[in-house]
């Protein structure tokens, strides 16, 4: 078969950096390549996907307690599990944990260094890909950086007061409110005071309050109010203030600053610079350098933050800089919006508005200094970029434009799967029900703006789950990530652990990806799908042709910047909601930003930036824009586009410099854009059932969707990618219970002339569809998916899933021989009268491991019945009648076609289900480390339901 690459259009490499992809043995995984868009070789690649298509996974180097044997065995466990790569992690050994006496090695020795390389030359042989965590835990930093280089943070403290009232303050006491309780509190930090002030509560004016800074004296201050109601602010700015989090041995020690130009410099040219001297350069031999989580617990400050703050945004902040800043915990979350005094309304206008600048001032800097530094640091090494380049204060959308490789977060939680009302998904800034993070949506946006096909996930991160991972909670999570944007998962995570260390093995964080899971037989099975989906949406261009902005910059104004993905406060709450409602009703949309706007063209109707194009844009209350950007939305509405404003229209300007001037000019724009009230509309936000509100939406106002969804399910989504010669969908039903009916009708255009297939993601195999009238009806089953992929090709098997149970079917009702057999290797056999959940049998309720279920059954005429279906199952199942195989199934409807297995007479027909781990880990009472994640404080887990259920029918 003949195979053209290419590089993306997007990318620019020196002749020297072609020449190492093309004797680089990873090269497909290093450059987002394409194949010549035929549709044989298209399929092709799909069916048996390459190496560099499957998922990679984290590889936490507990401790850095490494040697060689281990390192090689690992590595291949991974690939016959079906890992393509390796994303090479030191981090901090697992407390309550057994080290066996093994000694760490210091990252950057030069015995970690050998270590490393050894690591590089077995993977590449193996044809496995490595990247590599630039740093230890996160985020960045080392015993080794100088004062001056640490991470810095400045804080408000407020003291209220009732006067008449003659007291006296300690620094200490000042210093101990100030105290920001972060997660990961540097034990060497040093606490300056930079200002201390009396302000009366109320505030209405910065005349009214009075600094007494200067009457300071060892290191105390009188105080004498008068009557009424004060507060004592003090401004204190902690040096060194947090330490790395989870940093590995070598690694450990305070966070670097990285709004420090020349420290971030100096310590990733360190990294680079004591690995190669000793080894030569890393690339090819390492894809990417990586970035993981910015939880950079509030860092707010650098040296000449004020000075910067001053030549950017016009004005001295320094006096307000009090009066802006909320009292923050952990991870930098606002824990106390009223903490404070009382602030007039007018003042607090000014404040909201200084405040974004303040966000917007650290958010530059951060891009210029850290970021930007970053890239060229990977470029000019030939390694990729690679980040999670999102966080407190970081632009959520063109924080990612710079990277090779962004990156979103999928996590695993309690909730997935289930039905949740939209006003508990509102509550919850966890997004409870959904896989994929608010992040998500944002990256893989940015992606697409910038042209990237490679969009890469912290995927199936779990921390509440852990000992109950099931392939069908994986299928259902990783589905909601891929339809929020992912092409391709590393999964979070695989622990360096001997097989000799005590059971359950060396586990820093889960999920419990360990040969020692009870699905890890199996673990291939959920591999082989996502790299299938990875090499086709690889191939293929993310289709939107409607843009939403959200109100970033009104909510770095009220409320600060947020933690992402995680937020305290999600702003609106019901934001997600807008971009999912769009999905679940056959259209599909990216974010953009005010950024994207400004650098757009508009002409016939559309708004176009880079390779995007958009002919809708939903403004989500945004009431703050620049005045540049309100003259293009006038451009973009002249030139034919709509806009959506949904709850408010733009009415001011952003920042606090020349801000009246500029409000007239936003309040200009807007009128004039009132002027066109069938493509400038206002939009009440639905009090419920956003999906529906957005399906009225589309009738009267012509939103055409390329798919109509006859009735929406917020279960049920959808994505559609493109390439040369074919149009891709992908459904998916995220409830872990429910069948739900889809009935999809495509555009003629998509259409026209062209086959319609199922393309099985599980299987490799594709089978042709009849649609009647464009029409798609087809049912899909608890955590089912579906590719439907519209091309030329004309050859192939018509598709004949297995049918619903009929009423005439035969219900296998008689006594059961059960022999179970545990993981700790021991085997009992029962006889069940009665098919039943194992947690509700006393004998098994802590059972983990395959139960093997056995039965046989005489029959006078097989000759209709040629389908089993299993009913419920809680676990893996497996079907074998008459001695043949069926195969596995690991999710959704566990149903099989028998064909003519079948017989006169006697057949004998096994049914192995193999369970999850927690229920087992939950009984070991003495294990310390099954404990911490199946019973303890806020990880205690519920038990599981286990085993086949039924009914079970032959057909």
């Amino acid at each position: 078969m003949k195979r053209k690459t290419f590089l993306q259009q997007s990318a620019i490499f020196s002749v020297a950096s072609l020449l190492m992809l093309k004797n680089n043995a990873f090269s497909k995984s290093v450059v987002n390549t394409l194949i010549d868009d035929t549709d044989a070789d298209l399929y092709q690649l799909f069916k048996n996907p390459s190496i560099g298509y499957r998922p990679f996974v984290r590889w936490w180097w507990n401790g850095n307690k490494i040697e060689r044997t281990e390192l090689a065995r690992e590595l291949k466990l991974l690939k016959e599990a079906g890992i393509g790569g390796v994303e090479i992690n030191p981090i901090s050994f697992p407390s309550n944990t057994d080290d066996m006496g093994i000694p760490s090695v210091d990252w950057l020795s030069e015995e970690w260094i050998d270590l490393l390389k050894f690591t590089l030359t077995e993977a590449k042989k193996l044809g496995m890909t490595c990247d590599l965590l630039a740093g230890t835990g996160f985020p960045f930093g080392a015993g080794f950086l100088a004062d001056e280089d640490r991470a810095q943070v400045v804080v408000v403290a407020v003291k209220k007061l009732v006067g008449p009232l003659k007291t006296e303050i300690s620094l200490f006491d000042i210093f101990k409110e100030a105290d920001p309780a972060t997660l990961s509190p540097y034990t060497g930090r040093k606490m300056e005071l930079l200002g201390l002030s009396i302000v009366p509560d109320p505030l209405t004016s910065m005349d009214q309050v009075k600094n007494i800074t200067n009457q300071v004296v060892n290191d105390g201050v009188k105080i004498d109010l008068p009557k009424g109601n004060f507060a004592v602010y003090g401004l204190v700015k902690i040096d060194g203030f947090m330490k790395v989090i989870q940093g590995a041995p070598g690694g450990a020690g305070p966070v670097l600053n990285h709004f420090n130009e020349k420290a971030v410099k100096n310590y990733l040219n360190k990294i680079t610079g004591t690995i190669q001297t000793r080894i030569g350069p890393l690339a090819p031999d390492v894809r990417s350098f990586f970035v993981d989580s910015l939880e950079m617990e509030g860092a707010n400050w650098s040296t000449d933050m004020m000075v910067e703050f001053k030549k950017r945004r016009g004005y001295d902040l320094y006096p307000y800089l009090p009066f802006i800043l909320f009292k923050t915990g952990r991870m930098g979350n606002t824990i106390d919006l009223y903490y404070t005094v009382n602030i007039s309304p007018e003042m607090k206008k000014m404040l909201n508005r200084m405040r974004y600048d303040f966000e917007y001032t650290k958010a530059e800097l951060f891009r210029e200094r850290f970021s930007k530094s970053f890239v060229e640091w990977c470029a000019e090494n030939k390694i990729k970029s690679r980040a999670q380049a999102y966080g407190r204060g970081h632009f959520p959308l063109e924080g990612s434009f710079d990277m090779d490789i962004p990156e979103c977060e999928t996590w695993m939680k309690y909730g997935i799967g289930e039905e949740i009302s939209e006003r508990d998904f509102m509550k919850y800034p966890w997004h409870l029900g959904r896989g994929n993070t608010m992040i998500n949506k944002y990256v893989s946006s940015a992606a697409h703006l910038k042209g990237k096909k490679l969009i890469s996930s912290e995927e199936l991160t779990n921390t509440d789950m852990v000992f109950n991972e099931s392939l069908e909670l994986f299928k259902i999570a990783g589905d909601q990530s891929t339809i929020s944007g992912v092409t391709h998962p590393i999964f979070h995570g695989f622990n360096y652990s001997p097989p000799d260390a005590a059971f359950p093995g060396w586990i820093t964080y889960g999920g419990y990806f360990n040969e020692q899971n009870t699905m890890w037989p199996y673990f291939k099975h959920y591999t082989d799908y996502r790299a299938r989906q990875s090499a086709l949406l690889q191939q293929a261009t993310f289709f939107a042709d409607i843009a939403i902005m959200a109100p970033i910059a009104d909510m770095w104004g009220e409320f600060g910047a947020q933690m992402e993905p995680f937020p305290w406060g999600v702003t609106p709450p019901y934001q997600q909601l807008i971009w999912e409602s769009i999905h679940q009703n056959g259209n599909a949309c990216d974010y953009v930003s005010e950024q994207v706007i400004a650098d757009a063209d508009f002409k016939g109707g559309w708004m176009t930036y880079g390779p995007r194009k958009y002919h809708t844009l939903f403004l989500i209350e945004v009431r703050s824009i620049l005045p540049e950007t309100a003259k293009k939305l006038y451009d973009f509405v002249k030139a034919g586009g709509r806009i959506f404003c949904i709850e408010a229209y733009p009415e001011q300007s952003l920042g606090w410099f020349n801000h009246e001037q500029k409000d007239a000019e936003v309040k200009q724009w807007v009128t004039k854009l009132k002027a066109y009230p069938d493509r400038f509309i206002f939009l009440a936000k639905p009090a419920a059932n956003f999906k529906d509100w957005y399906q009225t939406i589309q009738a009267k106002y012509k939103v055409t969707p390329y798919v109509k969804i006859a009735k929406p399910n917020t279960f049920v989504t959808q994505v559609r990618y493109q390439t040369k010669n074919s149009d891709i969908f992908l459904f998916n039903n995220a409830s872990a219970h429910l069948s739900i009916d889809l009935d999809a009708t495509f555009l003629p255009e998509i259409t026209d002339k062209k086959q319609a297939w199922i393309w099985d993601a599980v299987t490799g195999e594709r089978f042709k569809l009849d649609l009647k009238d464009r029409s798609l009806k087809i049912k899909l089953c608890p955590a089912d998916s579906k590719i439907i992929v519209f091309n030329k090709d004309r050859n192939g098997k018509n598709w004949d899933p297995v049918p619903e149970v009929t009423p005439n079917a035969m219900g296998l009702k008689s006594p059961w021989k059960a022999e179970f057999t545990h993981m700790d290797g021991t085997v009992k056999n029962q006889d069940l009268a009665e098919l039943s959940d194992l947690k509700d049998l006393p004998d098994y309720t802590y059972f983990s491991g395959t139960v093997s279920y056995k039965n046989t059954i005489t029959l006078a005429n097989p000759a209709n019945l040629h389908y089993l279906d299993l009913g419920q199952v809680f676990g893996i199942a497996e079907l074998i009648v008459n001695g043949e195989n069926l195969g596995t199934q690991w999710y959704g409807r566990r149903a099989y076609a028998l064909g003519n297995l079948l017989k006169k007479g006697t057949n004998n027909i096994e049914i192995k289900v193999t369970t999850v781990m927690l229920n087992y880990m939950k009984s070991l009472t003495e294990n310390t480390t099954a404990q911490y994640w199946s019973n303890n404080k806020k990880k205690e887990q519920p038990l599981q339901s286990m085993g086949l259920v039924g009914p079970i029918n032959l057909f």
